[in-house]
């Protein structure tokens, strides 16, 4: 049966599916050929199509990449290799090209999976999508507040703090975002393809704050330089670009709406008899979802607080932790699972209606089979809750 299978299988795409599995698990092409008796050569030919696998070299390659067999037989969309894409983005050193290319496969491979959700449930993901900003021979501060007003605007934000910001780009956008456990120095992964639309991978391990300022981040790239993939990481430019330059303004402009940040700020001075404390400044950076010196460097950007207040504090041997602790502040409200929330609820209706087996759900959520029940118990309360609360909702309305 599996040779049947591979008679009829195509030969360029199973190539590329091998490729990307290989370089996801830390292989070279000769460690691969090496495992089915085959020289680098015979493995160069393999992976670009013009060879044929025996089904006794693919149990062997599968099983060294930690994949099953049924992954790289069953028909899966095809789209452009994100790596061609960030080639001239991420080329630094070697060190640095090794250490985020899995990262780079690894949001790929998510992406494929999502587009292969819909398409086996035929329910394509809805966007909300805006026409390109135009920013060229623009300021960069009255663009990025521009921008930031004008999309707080298009998707009913008011001026109000975003509590969810994850949940909004992905379900009233229509971003693919996913959350992946990155090296310490890089934030985020933007990508745009014509299939898979705007694509976000998030450092899984940075706090909240600091994913929701990169959330912002790679939204502005969305928004206005769309075509163009970027990674973004610490020391990365000699001299920042504009482009980039508009990308690290728009989230202070999104996150902190100046209108409401005045309101707030006037409110906490006339409360406290002309004064804003140290406690208005942890509590209202809380409110807003963002760093304490983020939050420091806004307002004195706005001269509401002296220029260098935020490394007085920071030389005085301040505690962020500590005083959010101390202040009792909860944490903000996040969601950091690796996978969006429409990607898991397509898997979990797949999986009941037959469509994906139980180890195809666990593969499309990257967890072992136990996790994968775990997940699709909490999925199928969580369908039932919503599903009781629209029946409870019509009813009132009767």
């Amino acid at each position: 049966m599996a040779t049947n299978i591979l008679d009829n299988i195509d030969l360029r795409q199973l190539g590329e599916h091998l490729q990307q599995a290989r370089k996801q698990r830390g292989m070279t092409q000769a460690e691969a050929a090496k495992l089915i008796n085959a020289s680098r050569t015979t493995m160069v030919a393999i992976e670009k199509g013009d060879r044929r696998l025996k089904a006794s070299e693919l149990i062997k390659l599968a099983h060294a990449y930690g994949q099953s067999v049924s992954e790289f037989v069953r028909q899966r969309p095809v789209i452009e290799p994100f790596e061609v894409q960030f080639r001239a983005v991420y080329r630094r050193s070697e060190a640095e090209t090794e250490q985020i290319k899995p990262f780079i496969l690894q949001l790929e491979k998510l992406c494929q999976n999502y587009l292969e959700l819909e398409q086996i449930m035929d329910s394509p993901l809805p966007t909300n999508y805006p026409a390109e900003y135009a920013v060229k021979g623009m300021p960069i501060e009255q663009l990025a507040e521009a921008i930031a007003s004008q999309e707080r605007q298009r998707l009913g934000l008011g001026d109000t703090p975003i509590g969810k910001l994850r949940d909004i780009l992905e379900t009233t956008v229509g971003l693919r975002i996913f959350y992946l456990p990155m090296p310490p120095k890089y934030s985020e992964i933007y990508s745009y393809d014509e299939q898979l639309g705007g694509c976000m991978g998030i450092n899984a391990n940075h706090p909240e704050e600091r994913r929701r300022w990169s959330l912002a981040h790679g939204y502005l790239h969305f928004l206005a330089h769309r075509r163009t993939p970027v990674l973004d990481l610490e020391g990365q430019y000699q001299r920042m670009p504009e482009s980039e330059q508009l990308a690290e303004a728009f989230p202070k402009y999104f996150l902190m709406p100046t209108s409401s940040l005045l309101k707030q700020f006037n409110d906490r001075c006339r409360a406290n008899g002309g004064k804003f404390t140290p406690t208005d400044l942890f509590t209202l950076a809380h409110y807003y979802g963002v760093s304490v010196q983020a939050f420091t460097y806004r307002l004195e950007d706005m001269k509401l607080l002296s220029s260098g207040t935020w490394e007085n504090l920071r030389d005085r041997g301040l505690k962020v932790r500590k005083v959010q602790q101390d202040l009792e502040l909860d944490d903000i409200p996040q969601r950091s699972d690796m996978t969006p929330i429409h990607y898991q609820h397509l898997a979990i209706e797949a999986l009941d209606q037959g469509l994906i087996t139980e180890g195809q759900f666990a593969n499309f959520l990257g967890v072992n089979r136990l996790e994968a029940r775990q997940i699709a118990e909490s999925l199928r309360e969580h369908s039932s809750g919503m599903q009781e609360n629209a029946i409870n909702f019509d009813l009132r309305q009767v």
